[in-house]
């Protein structure tokens, strides 16, 4: 394979696109938006968590959807109305925890070894992206809450990322903003924080300087491959229609990843799970000062900071089951708002710009990285909430697969066996 197609140009379509081009391959990335990272790869949370590698596939996660589903205010929110994909993702999702343990290790050994691609990347092409290399700091209010926290570090341990237990004095001492009566805490110093979207943007005008041909406002209607050869068809701005030949393709699709793997011949049980964000305009220098400089998880609410250059703190989190609507609620706005006005009480909410975005996750919260059935198919996706952690390190993955895929046809020996990220 010499010319592969990468469908979407969120984080992970960029980072696979770019990966790619290092290797030598002739890529073409397409997007159905006019520029990069304008879906979920927008304004997410910011954080680069290898702490935060811990997948929900727990009773406890269970249990806690079910006390919250008549909250509309609340942290998880399951839409009741039945679905065969809603219904089917949650079967798997239930059937994937006597894996917990097995899959968190290997989500944060992937996270661990992902930041180093991109920082690797970042400064090498000069991207500048709000990074802030402080740690996380993850915040508990409860003995319970702590207690949990206490075993997945154990987890986190066997995947070789430290971080340690800190008393209330150690939190405040870290961050001195943090405002509010806490149990404990566990900080990670090698966790880090950026902005997604300046990020992906960068790499994708670093990949073009590589040669990846960009076409932005290309929808993409139809994928079709015989192991040979790949066409795609696309609706372009003007109305047209066009089909497009390679020799491969890799999925980076997000949510729409379910819908163009059943057209290969592929089940992707990817499912959108609403995330919330705001970001907060840091307008004077009161509220400057009064926002954290390190990055936060509260487990409680399931809500995660980062500090985004001077002017900019971002709170997002939250998880919504309710199919494929991106509408951003009153409702589900407001307790991030109300989050930051009681624990950061200096830092004036005057202007706070709201956001929503759909995050594309597996039942087993693991994403799917490797082969389709058909030999010149690949995907990369699936991320969920790592989405912006997990990127770099997928790309390489796949890159790998395509490379090697490449190698073997042009030495006529056979592929190997798929590889998957998912478990």
């Amino acid at each position: 394979m010499k010319h592969i197609a990468v469908i979407g140009g969120g984080i992970t379509g960029v980072t696979t696109a770019y990966a790619l081009a290092r290797r030598g391959l002739q890529v073409t990335l397409l997007e159905r938006h006019r520029y990069a990272a304008m879906e979920t790869s927008f304004a997410n949370g910011g954080q680069l968590s290898a702490s935060n590698a811990e997948v929900w596939n727990h009773t406890s996660t269970v249990l806690k959807g079910l006390k919250w589903m008549l909250r509309s205010d609340a942290p998880l929110l399951v839409n009741p109305r039945p679905s065969w994909h809603k219904l089917s993702w949650f079967a798997q999702f239930i059937a994937s925890i006597p894996r917990y343990e097995h899959n968190t290790v290997q989500t944060a050994r992937l996270a661990i070894a992902a930041r180093s691609h991109l920082f690797a990347w970042a400064q090498e092409e000069g991207i500048d992206f709000d990074l802030k290399r402080q740690g996380i700091l993850h915040i508990y209010r409860s003995q319970a809450g702590f207690d949990h926290a206490t075993r997945v570090t154990e987890l986190l341990a066997r995947a070789g990322l430290t971080r340690r237990s800190v008393t209330p004095q150690e939190m405040r001492a870290i961050e001195p903003t943090l405002a509010g009566q806490y149990h404990g805490g566990f900080f990670t110093e090698s966790d880090s924080t950026g902005d997604i979207h300046k990020f992906t943007v960068g790499l994708a005008a670093a990949a073009q300087r590589l040669g990846v041909t960009v076409r932005y406002d290309s929808q993409v209607q139809r994928l079709q491959a015989d192991g040979e050869r790949a066409s795609v068809t696309v609706l372009r701005e003007d109305g047209d229609v066009e089909q497009l030949h390679f020799d491969g393709l890799v999925v980076c699709a997000g949510v729409r990843s379910r819908e163009l793997a059943s057209q290969l011949g592929d089940r992707l049980n990817v499912y959108p799970v609403k995330g919330y964000s705001i970001t907060v305009n840091l307008l004077d220098a009161t509220s400057q000062a009064a926002a954290p400089q390190v990055s936060l998880l509260d487990d409680e609410t399931k809500l995660v900071t980062s500090r985004l250059g001077v002017d900019r703190f971002r709170v997002a989190g939250t998880a919504e089951f309710n199919g494929y609507n991106g509408d951003i609620r009153a409702d589900r706005v407001r307790p991030l708002v109300d989050w930051v006005n009681r624990c950061f009480p200096g830092v004036s909410t005057r202007q706070v710009v709201p956001w929503a975005g759909l995050r594309p996750m597996m039942p087993n919260m693991m994403p799917r990285v490797g082969r389709g059935h058909r030999a010149n198919v690949f995907y990369n996706t699936g991320h969920g909430h790592l989405g912006w952690t997990l990127s770099a390190g997928t790309a390489d993955m796949v890159a790998d697969l395509v490379h090697g895929q490449a190698v073997d046809r042009r030495s006529r020996v056979r592929p190997a066996a798929p590889v998957r990220a998912a478990a």
